[in-house]
Protein backbone atom coordinates (compact mmCIF):
# COMPACT_ATOMS: atom_id res chain seq x y z
CA UNK A 1 0.00 0.00 0.00
CA UNK A 2 1.87 3.09 -0.99
CA UNK A 3 1.02 6.86 -1.24
CA UNK A 4 1.09 9.65 1.15
CA UNK A 5 -1.27 9.52 4.35
CA UNK A 6 -3.80 12.22 4.43
CA UNK A 7 -3.14 15.02 6.77
CA UNK A 8 -6.60 14.77 8.57
CA UNK A 9 -6.87 11.26 9.98
CA UNK A 10 -6.58 10.50 13.61
CA UNK A 11 -6.76 8.12 16.49
CA UNK A 12 -7.77 8.97 19.14
CA UNK A 13 -7.84 6.85 22.48
CA UNK A 14 -9.64 3.96 22.78
CA UNK A 15 -10.19 3.82 18.81
CA UNK A 16 -6.85 2.03 17.86
CA UNK A 17 -7.18 -0.82 15.08
CA UNK A 18 -7.04 -4.06 16.58
CA UNK A 19 -3.96 -5.33 14.25
CA UNK A 20 -1.74 -2.80 12.38
CA UNK A 21 -3.25 -2.78 9.39
CA UNK A 22 -2.33 0.94 8.32
CA UNK A 23 0.62 2.62 9.50
CA UNK A 24 1.74 5.96 8.99
CA UNK A 25 0.59 9.35 10.27
CA UNK A 26 -2.28 8.68 12.06
CA UNK A 27 -0.45 6.06 14.64
CA UNK A 28 1.67 9.34 15.13
CA UNK A 29 -1.01 11.46 16.01
CA UNK A 30 -2.73 9.18 18.54
CA UNK A 31 0.89 9.29 20.40
CA UNK A 32 0.59 13.05 20.55
CA UNK A 33 -3.31 12.81 22.06
CA UNK A 34 -3.21 9.85 23.76
CA UNK A 35 0.02 10.14 25.93
CA UNK A 36 -1.23 12.36 28.41
CA UNK A 37 -3.72 9.91 29.32
CA UNK A 38 -1.42 6.95 28.78
CA UNK A 39 1.02 8.13 31.74
CA UNK A 40 -1.95 9.14 33.77
CA UNK A 41 -3.27 5.49 33.65
CA UNK A 42 0.11 4.07 33.92
CA UNK A 43 1.03 6.01 37.26
CA UNK A 44 -1.79 5.02 38.95
CA UNK A 45 -0.95 1.23 37.84
CA UNK A 46 2.31 2.04 39.12
CA UNK A 47 0.97 2.95 42.40
CA UNK A 48 -1.15 0.58 43.38
CA UNK A 49 1.11 -2.06 42.73
CA UNK A 50 3.65 -0.21 45.10
CA UNK A 51 0.64 0.20 47.83
CA UNK A 52 -0.39 -3.81 47.11
CA UNK A 53 3.37 -4.75 47.86
CA UNK A 54 4.16 -2.60 50.65
CA UNK A 55 0.84 -3.78 52.35
CA UNK A 56 1.71 -6.69 51.85
CA UNK A 57 4.92 -6.48 53.40
CA UNK A 58 3.73 -4.83 56.41
CA UNK A 59 0.80 -7.75 56.83
CA UNK A 60 3.64 -10.21 56.75
CA UNK A 61 6.61 -8.63 59.22
CA UNK A 62 5.39 -5.40 60.16
CA UNK A 63 2.11 -6.16 62.35
CA UNK A 64 2.62 -6.69 66.10
CA UNK A 65 5.93 -4.66 65.99
CA UNK A 66 6.39 -1.37 68.80
CA UNK A 67 5.42 1.79 66.77
CA UNK A 68 9.27 2.82 67.85
CA UNK A 69 10.63 0.02 65.59
CA UNK A 70 8.34 0.55 62.93
CA UNK A 71 10.67 2.86 60.96
CA UNK A 72 13.79 0.84 61.82
CA UNK A 73 12.12 -1.95 59.64
CA UNK A 74 11.13 -0.17 56.54
CA UNK A 75 14.64 1.76 56.60
CA UNK A 76 16.78 -1.56 57.52
CA UNK A 77 18.50 -3.31 54.30
CA UNK A 78 15.44 -6.16 55.10
CA UNK A 79 12.87 -3.46 54.30
CA UNK A 80 15.09 -1.71 51.53
CA UNK A 81 15.92 -4.68 49.55
CA UNK A 82 11.95 -5.71 49.67
CA UNK A 83 11.45 -2.28 48.71
CA UNK A 84 13.20 -2.21 45.60
CA UNK A 85 12.02 -5.39 44.65
CA UNK A 86 8.47 -4.34 44.97
CA UNK A 87 9.38 -0.94 42.48
CA UNK A 88 10.81 -3.55 40.04
CA UNK A 89 7.55 -5.21 40.14
CA UNK A 90 5.68 -2.09 39.76
CA UNK A 91 7.95 -1.24 36.70
CA UNK A 92 7.54 -4.83 35.05
CA UNK A 93 3.03 -4.62 35.87
CA UNK A 94 3.06 -1.54 33.92
CA UNK A 95 5.00 -2.19 30.91
CA UNK A 96 3.12 -5.93 30.88
CA UNK A 97 -0.16 -3.86 30.94
CA UNK A 98 1.50 -1.57 27.98
CA UNK A 99 1.89 -5.03 26.06
CA UNK A 100 -1.69 -6.44 26.65
CA UNK A 101 -3.22 -2.78 25.10
CA UNK A 102 -4.59 -1.69 28.78
CA UNK A 103 -3.96 2.16 28.32
CA UNK A 104 -6.25 2.65 25.73
CA UNK A 105 -9.47 1.35 26.93
CA UNK A 106 -12.46 1.64 24.27
CA UNK A 107 -15.81 1.71 25.93
CA UNK A 108 -16.92 -1.61 23.91
CA UNK A 109 -14.63 -3.85 25.95
CA UNK A 110 -16.42 -5.20 28.81
CA UNK A 111 -15.41 -5.68 32.89
CA UNK A 112 -14.39 -9.22 32.41
CA UNK A 113 -12.05 -8.88 29.36
CA UNK A 114 -10.33 -6.03 30.94
CA UNK A 115 -9.92 -7.76 34.45
CA UNK A 116 -8.67 -10.94 32.79
CA UNK A 117 -5.99 -8.73 30.71
CA UNK A 118 -5.36 -7.78 34.58
CA UNK A 119 -4.69 -11.23 35.48
CA UNK A 120 -2.73 -12.03 32.62
CA UNK A 121 -0.58 -8.89 32.65
CA UNK A 122 0.32 -9.32 36.83
CA UNK A 123 0.73 -13.13 36.27
CA UNK A 124 3.75 -12.50 33.68
CA UNK A 125 5.05 -9.28 35.87
CA UNK A 126 4.94 -11.56 38.77
CA UNK A 127 5.99 -14.49 37.35
CA UNK A 128 9.47 -12.65 35.49
CA UNK A 129 9.66 -11.17 38.67
CA UNK A 130 10.09 -14.50 40.65
CA UNK A 131 12.79 -15.78 38.51
CA UNK A 132 14.70 -12.64 39.00
CA UNK A 133 14.59 -13.43 42.35
CA UNK A 134 15.64 -17.16 41.97
CA UNK A 135 18.52 -15.85 39.59
CA UNK A 136 20.29 -13.57 42.06
CA UNK A 137 20.06 -16.49 44.33
CA UNK A 138 18.72 -14.37 47.09
CA UNK A 139 17.33 -16.04 49.99
CA UNK A 140 15.93 -13.02 51.96
CA UNK A 141 13.21 -11.44 49.56
CA UNK A 142 9.51 -13.41 50.61
CA UNK A 143 7.73 -15.11 47.97
CA UNK A 144 4.54 -14.56 50.01
CA UNK A 145 5.25 -10.91 49.75
CA UNK A 146 5.24 -10.84 46.32
CA UNK A 147 2.97 -13.56 45.58
CA UNK A 148 0.68 -11.88 47.69
CA UNK A 149 1.66 -8.26 46.11
CA UNK A 150 0.15 -9.83 42.46
CA UNK A 151 -2.92 -10.86 44.10
CA UNK A 152 -4.01 -7.83 45.51
CA UNK A 153 -2.85 -5.76 42.78
CA UNK A 154 -4.85 -8.01 40.17
CA UNK A 155 -8.17 -6.75 42.52
CA UNK A 156 -7.03 -2.87 43.04
CA UNK A 157 -5.80 -2.54 39.47
CA UNK A 158 -9.29 -4.20 37.92
CA UNK A 159 -11.02 -1.94 40.64
CA UNK A 160 -10.23 1.35 39.95
CA UNK A 161 -10.80 0.56 36.24
CA UNK A 162 -13.86 -0.82 36.98
CA UNK A 163 -14.98 2.78 38.70
CA UNK A 164 -13.56 4.20 35.95
CA UNK A 165 -15.43 3.06 33.17
CA UNK A 166 -18.32 3.22 35.54
CA UNK A 167 -17.90 6.54 35.96
CA UNK A 168 -17.19 7.26 31.88
CA UNK A 169 -20.69 5.02 31.55
CA UNK A 170 -22.47 7.34 33.80
CA UNK A 171 -21.21 10.46 32.09
CA UNK A 172 -22.13 8.89 29.26
CA UNK A 173 -25.66 8.10 29.69
CA UNK A 174 -26.57 11.90 31.28
CA UNK A 175 -24.94 13.12 27.58
CA UNK A 176 -22.09 14.12 28.42
CA UNK A 177 -19.35 13.29 25.96
CA UNK A 178 -21.66 11.98 23.44
CA UNK A 179 -21.64 12.17 19.54
CA UNK A 180 -24.57 12.85 17.50
CA UNK A 181 -24.20 10.62 14.30
CA UNK A 182 -25.86 11.23 10.86
CA UNK A 183 -26.08 8.14 9.03
CA UNK A 184 -25.77 8.07 5.24
CA UNK A 185 -27.85 5.69 3.68
CA UNK A 186 -31.09 3.62 4.92
CA UNK A 187 -30.86 0.42 3.15
CA UNK A 188 -30.87 -2.64 5.68
CA UNK A 189 -27.05 -1.86 6.59
CA UNK A 190 -27.53 1.53 7.75
CA UNK A 191 -30.69 0.29 9.94
CA UNK A 192 -28.61 -2.33 11.90
CA UNK A 193 -25.52 0.01 12.23
CA UNK A 194 -28.19 2.46 14.04
CA UNK A 195 -30.10 -0.01 15.75
CA UNK A 196 -26.89 -1.16 17.15
CA UNK A 197 -25.98 2.17 18.34
CA UNK A 198 -28.94 3.12 19.72
CA UNK A 199 -29.21 -0.37 21.34
CA UNK A 200 -25.43 0.15 23.42
CA UNK A 201 -25.68 3.94 23.90
CA UNK A 202 -22.69 3.85 26.59
CA UNK A 203 -20.55 3.79 23.34
CA UNK A 204 -20.99 7.30 23.47
CA UNK A 205 -23.50 7.47 20.24
CA UNK A 206 -27.11 9.53 19.64
CA UNK A 207 -27.97 8.29 16.29
CA UNK A 208 -29.49 12.14 14.88
CA UNK A 209 -30.99 10.00 11.40
CA UNK A 210 -30.47 9.20 7.94
CA UNK A 211 -29.76 11.22 4.28
CA UNK A 212 -30.98 9.09 2.09
CA UNK A 213 -29.79 8.72 -1.84
CA UNK A 214 -34.47 9.23 -2.77
CA UNK A 215 -37.24 10.25 -0.09
CA UNK A 216 -38.34 7.20 0.40
CA UNK A 217 -41.12 7.91 3.41
CA UNK A 218 -38.39 6.86 6.20
CA UNK A 219 -39.76 8.77 9.04
CA UNK A 220 -36.05 9.40 10.51
CA UNK A 221 -34.83 10.35 6.90
CA UNK A 222 -33.49 13.88 7.52
CA UNK A 223 -32.58 14.93 3.55
CA UNK A 224 -30.83 13.65 0.48
CA UNK A 225 -27.43 13.67 -0.13
CA UNK A 226 -27.71 16.71 -1.16
CA UNK A 227 -28.82 18.42 2.09
CA UNK A 228 -25.22 17.61 3.78
CA UNK A 229 -24.48 20.68 5.02
CA UNK A 230 -27.90 21.95 6.53
CA UNK A 231 -28.67 18.84 7.97
CA UNK A 232 -25.41 18.66 9.56
CA UNK A 233 -25.75 22.25 11.31
CA UNK A 234 -28.83 21.87 11.99
CA UNK A 235 -29.11 19.11 14.12
CA UNK A 236 -25.24 19.45 15.83
CA UNK A 237 -24.08 16.48 13.74
CA UNK A 238 -20.58 15.35 15.27
CA UNK A 239 -19.78 12.28 12.97
CA UNK A 240 -21.11 11.15 10.05
CA UNK A 241 -21.28 7.22 9.30
CA UNK A 242 -21.77 6.15 5.60
CA UNK A 243 -23.25 2.43 5.48
CA UNK A 244 -22.37 0.73 1.76
CA UNK A 245 -23.29 0.22 -1.15
CA UNK A 246 -22.49 3.81 -2.55
CA UNK A 247 -20.78 4.53 -5.54
CA UNK A 248 -17.00 6.01 -5.10
CA UNK A 249 -17.85 9.71 -6.50
CA UNK A 250 -20.41 10.09 -4.09
CA UNK A 251 -18.29 8.63 -1.10
CA UNK A 252 -15.25 11.22 -2.23
CA UNK A 253 -17.41 14.03 -2.35
CA UNK A 254 -18.88 13.38 1.73
CA UNK A 255 -15.47 12.88 2.97
CA UNK A 256 -14.28 16.44 1.69
CA UNK A 257 -17.72 18.24 2.57
CA UNK A 258 -17.40 16.60 6.00
CA UNK A 259 -13.62 17.73 6.05
CA UNK A 260 -14.99 21.80 5.50
CA UNK A 261 -17.68 20.91 8.15
CA UNK A 262 -15.06 19.45 10.60
CA UNK A 263 -16.95 16.55 11.50
CA UNK A 264 -15.85 12.78 11.87
CA UNK A 265 -15.87 10.56 9.13
CA UNK A 266 -16.63 6.29 9.39
CA UNK A 267 -17.01 4.14 6.81
CA UNK A 268 -17.08 0.71 6.20
CA UNK A 269 -13.54 -0.54 4.44
CA UNK A 270 -12.83 0.08 0.80
CA UNK A 271 -9.81 2.06 -0.63
CA UNK A 272 -11.96 5.01 -2.86
CA UNK A 273 -9.30 6.16 -5.31
CA UNK A 274 -6.45 6.48 -2.11
CA UNK A 275 -8.81 8.34 0.37
CA UNK A 276 -8.46 5.28 3.05
CA UNK A 277 -4.63 5.28 2.46
CA UNK A 278 -3.34 4.92 5.95
CA UNK A 279 -6.77 5.18 7.44
CA UNK A 280 -7.07 3.07 10.85
CA UNK A 281 -9.29 0.12 10.95
CA UNK A 282 -11.20 -0.43 14.00
CA UNK A 283 -15.01 -2.47 14.70
CA UNK A 284 -18.00 -0.50 15.91
CA UNK A 285 -20.84 -3.23 16.64
CA UNK A 286 -18.73 -5.59 14.27
CA UNK A 287 -19.05 -3.42 11.04
CA UNK A 288 -15.55 -3.10 10.00
CA UNK A 289 -14.67 1.29 9.49
CA UNK A 290 -12.45 3.31 8.54
CA UNK A 291 -11.51 7.15 9.91
CA UNK A 292 -11.28 9.18 6.97
CA UNK A 293 -11.11 12.16 8.74
CA UNK A 294 -11.55 13.23 12.64
CA UNK A 295 -11.72 16.07 14.19
CA UNK A 296 -8.62 16.36 16.43
CA UNK A 297 -10.12 16.93 20.54
CA UNK A 298 -7.43 18.30 22.23
CA UNK A 299 -8.19 16.00 25.34
CA UNK A 300 -5.63 17.46 27.71
CA UNK A 301 -6.36 21.68 26.45
CA UNK A 302 -9.74 21.30 27.17
CA UNK A 303 -9.03 19.83 30.63
CA UNK A 304 -7.14 22.15 31.31
CA UNK A 305 -9.46 24.72 30.48
CA UNK A 306 -11.69 23.65 32.78
CA UNK A 307 -9.67 23.27 35.14
CA UNK A 308 -8.99 27.35 35.04
CA UNK A 309 -12.57 27.70 34.78
CA UNK A 310 -13.14 25.78 38.15
CA UNK A 311 -10.35 27.14 39.78
CA UNK A 312 -10.75 30.87 38.99
CA UNK A 313 -14.36 30.85 39.28
CA UNK A 314 -14.56 29.78 42.80
CA UNK A 315 -11.79 32.56 43.34
CA UNK A 316 -13.51 35.00 41.73
CA UNK A 317 -16.92 34.06 43.74
CA UNK A 318 -15.23 34.24 46.63
CA UNK A 319 -13.68 37.61 45.91
CA UNK A 320 -16.29 39.16 44.60
CA UNK A 321 -19.30 38.24 47.07
CA UNK A 322 -19.20 41.69 49.04
CA UNK A 323 -19.72 43.66 45.36
CA UNK A 324 -22.33 41.61 44.34
CA UNK A 325 -24.17 41.61 47.97
CA UNK A 326 -23.81 45.26 47.70
CA UNK A 327 -24.94 45.89 43.79
CA UNK A 328 -27.78 43.67 44.78
CA UNK A 329 -29.02 46.25 47.90
CA UNK A 330 -28.36 48.91 45.30
CA UNK A 331 -30.58 47.07 42.63
CA UNK A 332 -33.08 46.26 45.27
CA UNK A 333 -33.28 50.05 46.11
CA UNK A 334 -32.98 51.37 42.92
CA UNK A 335 -35.94 49.53 41.06
CA UNK A 336 -38.58 47.15 42.30
CA UNK A 337 -37.89 43.30 41.28
CA UNK A 338 -35.82 40.67 42.11
CA UNK A 339 -31.31 41.62 42.06
CA UNK A 340 -30.70 38.73 40.10
CA UNK A 341 -31.92 38.08 36.27
CA UNK A 342 -32.14 34.67 35.59
CA UNK A 343 -32.62 34.15 31.88
CA UNK A 344 -32.93 30.80 29.73
CA UNK A 345 -29.44 31.29 26.93
CA UNK A 346 -28.62 28.58 24.24
CA UNK A 347 -25.21 27.02 24.93
CA UNK A 348 -22.75 24.55 23.45
CA UNK A 349 -24.51 22.69 20.93
CA UNK A 350 -28.03 24.07 21.72
CA UNK A 351 -28.53 23.08 25.08
CA UNK A 352 -30.32 25.83 27.12
CA UNK A 353 -29.03 26.86 30.41
CA UNK A 354 -30.20 29.39 32.74
CA UNK A 355 -27.89 32.74 33.15
CA UNK A 356 -27.58 34.33 36.09
CA UNK A 357 -26.65 38.52 35.78
CA UNK A 358 -27.42 41.11 38.32
CA UNK A 359 -30.25 43.21 37.01
CA UNK A 360 -29.86 45.86 34.99
CA UNK A 361 -33.42 46.92 33.27
CA UNK A 362 -36.43 47.06 34.71
CA UNK A 363 -38.65 43.89 35.67
CA UNK A 364 -41.18 43.32 33.34
CA UNK A 365 -38.21 44.25 30.19
CA UNK A 366 -38.44 40.92 28.12
CA UNK A 367 -42.14 41.76 27.29
CA UNK A 368 -41.05 44.99 26.05
CA UNK A 369 -38.13 43.59 23.63
CA UNK A 370 -40.23 43.19 20.95
CA UNK A 371 -41.60 46.63 20.68
CA UNK A 372 -38.47 47.47 20.85
CA UNK A 373 -36.82 45.55 18.02
CA UNK A 374 -37.24 47.80 14.84
CA UNK A 375 -34.66 49.92 16.87
CA UNK A 376 -32.00 47.08 16.85
CA UNK A 377 -28.82 48.71 16.18
CA UNK A 378 -27.33 45.08 15.97
CA UNK A 379 -28.01 43.81 12.12
CA UNK A 380 -28.77 39.97 12.74
CA UNK A 381 -30.26 38.40 15.01
CA UNK A 382 -28.81 39.85 18.02
CA UNK A 383 -30.43 42.65 20.11
CA UNK A 384 -28.43 45.84 21.25
CA UNK A 385 -29.47 49.21 21.67
CA UNK A 386 -26.99 52.07 22.61
CA UNK A 387 -29.79 53.72 24.70
CA UNK A 388 -32.32 50.79 25.90
CA UNK A 389 -35.13 52.73 27.69
CA UNK A 390 -35.85 49.42 30.10
CA UNK A 391 -32.28 50.04 31.40
CA UNK A 392 -32.27 51.12 34.81
CA UNK A 393 -29.80 54.16 36.64
CA UNK A 394 -27.64 51.79 38.56
CA UNK A 395 -28.08 49.41 35.83
CA UNK A 396 -26.73 52.00 33.26
CA UNK A 397 -23.28 51.85 36.09
CA UNK A 398 -22.87 48.24 36.58
CA UNK A 399 -23.15 47.57 32.72
CA UNK A 400 -20.38 50.25 32.19
CA UNK A 401 -17.92 48.40 34.02
CA UNK A 402 -19.10 44.77 33.25
CA UNK A 403 -20.60 44.21 37.12
CA UNK A 404 -23.70 42.58 36.01
CA UNK A 405 -21.64 39.63 34.46
CA UNK A 406 -20.10 38.57 38.03
CA UNK A 407 -22.97 36.09 38.97
CA UNK A 408 -22.66 33.96 35.74
CA UNK A 409 -19.33 32.70 37.51
CA UNK A 410 -21.67 30.38 39.08
CA UNK A 411 -22.24 29.49 35.17
CA UNK A 412 -19.18 29.23 34.91
CA UNK A 413 -18.14 27.03 38.13
CA UNK A 414 -21.50 24.33 36.85
CA UNK A 415 -20.06 24.11 33.88
CA UNK A 416 -22.41 25.73 31.59
CA UNK A 417 -20.25 28.70 30.69
CA UNK A 418 -16.59 28.97 30.45
CA UNK A 419 -14.49 31.55 31.40
CA UNK A 420 -13.52 32.37 27.11
CA UNK A 421 -15.97 32.01 24.45
CA UNK A 422 -18.52 33.36 22.56
CA UNK A 423 -20.98 35.24 24.04
CA UNK A 424 -24.70 33.09 25.33
CA UNK A 425 -27.44 34.83 23.20
CA UNK A 426 -31.44 34.98 24.65
CA UNK A 427 -33.59 31.72 22.94
CA UNK A 428 -35.31 34.20 20.82
CA UNK A 429 -32.59 35.50 19.59
CA UNK A 430 -31.22 31.82 18.51
CA UNK A 431 -34.49 31.46 16.83
CA UNK A 432 -33.21 34.04 13.80
CA UNK A 433 -30.18 32.28 13.10
CA UNK A 434 -29.29 30.96 10.35
CA UNK A 435 -27.88 27.37 9.92
CA UNK A 436 -23.70 29.12 9.71
CA UNK A 437 -24.72 31.51 12.44
CA UNK A 438 -25.34 27.72 14.57
CA UNK A 439 -21.53 27.30 14.11
CA UNK A 440 -20.61 29.51 17.22
CA UNK A 441 -22.81 26.95 19.25
CA UNK A 442 -19.61 24.13 18.70
CA UNK A 443 -17.69 25.44 22.37
CA UNK A 444 -19.28 26.52 25.40
CA UNK A 445 -20.50 30.12 25.60
CA UNK A 446 -17.56 32.38 27.86
CA UNK A 447 -17.71 35.19 30.17
CA UNK A 448 -15.56 37.16 27.84
CA UNK A 449 -14.47 36.29 24.41
CA UNK A 450 -12.40 37.35 21.56
CA UNK A 451 -15.21 40.43 20.43
CA UNK A 452 -15.41 41.66 23.91
CA UNK A 453 -11.39 42.76 23.64
CA UNK A 454 -10.97 43.43 20.21
CA UNK A 455 -14.50 45.06 18.45
CA UNK A 456 -16.38 45.61 21.66
CA UNK A 457 -18.06 49.09 20.28
CA UNK A 458 -18.37 47.77 16.66
CA UNK A 459 -22.07 47.04 16.34
CA UNK A 460 -21.84 44.26 13.58
CA UNK A 461 -23.29 41.10 14.27
CA UNK A 462 -21.19 39.80 11.04
CA UNK A 463 -17.75 40.91 12.81
CA UNK A 464 -18.89 39.73 16.63
CA UNK A 465 -19.67 35.76 14.06
CA UNK A 466 -16.29 36.39 12.30
CA UNK A 467 -14.70 37.04 15.78
CA UNK A 468 -16.25 33.65 17.57
CA UNK A 469 -15.49 31.54 14.37
CA UNK A 470 -12.01 32.55 14.65
CA UNK A 471 -11.94 31.59 18.12
CA UNK A 472 -13.02 28.55 17.21
CA UNK A 473 -11.22 27.46 14.49
CA UNK A 474 -7.74 28.83 16.40
CA UNK A 475 -8.58 27.84 20.06
CA UNK A 476 -5.84 27.33 22.18
CA UNK A 477 -5.41 27.43 26.26
CA UNK A 478 -2.92 30.56 25.60
CA UNK A 479 -5.13 32.24 23.53
CA UNK A 480 -7.46 32.00 26.47
CA UNK A 481 -4.85 33.36 28.70
CA UNK A 482 -4.45 36.73 26.63
CA UNK A 483 -7.99 37.05 26.30
CA UNK A 484 -8.55 37.05 29.84
CA UNK A 485 -5.23 39.24 30.21
CA UNK A 486 -6.87 41.72 28.01
CA UNK A 487 -10.45 41.95 29.50
CA UNK A 488 -9.21 43.13 32.53
CA UNK A 489 -8.04 46.36 31.33
CA UNK A 490 -11.50 46.59 29.20
CA UNK A 491 -13.58 45.70 32.23
CA UNK A 492 -11.62 48.88 34.10
CA UNK A 493 -11.90 51.07 31.16
CA UNK A 494 -15.32 50.73 31.87
CA UNK A 495 -16.16 49.95 27.97
CA UNK A 496 -19.34 48.05 28.78
CA UNK A 497 -23.15 49.31 27.61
Amino acid sequence: MTGPAPPYDLVTEGMLPSQPVFRGQAKGRSLVHGLPVQIGYATIDAFFVLISGVSIFWLRFGVGTPFGARYELFASLFGRMHLGFILLHSALVVLCCASQGLYSTPRDRGFMTESLMVVKAVGVATTLLVFCIFASGNRDVSRIVITGSGVVSVLTLSGWRAAKRQFLLRRTAAGHGVSRVLIVGAEWQGHVLARWLEENRHLGYEVCGFLVAEPNGDARALGSFRDLRPVALAHFVDELFIALPFDRETVKEMALDARKLRLGLKIVPDLYDGLAWRAPLHMVGGFPVMDLHAQPIPTLGLALKRAMDISIASLGLVLTAPIIAIAALWIRLDSPGPAIYAAPRVGKKGRKFRCYKLRTMVANADAHKETLRGANERKGPFFKMERDPRITRCGQWLRKFSMDELPQLINVWRGDMSLVGPRPHPVDDYGRYTLENLRRLDVKPGLTGLWQVTARRNPSFETNMALDLDYIENWSLWLDIKILLKTVPEVFRGTGH
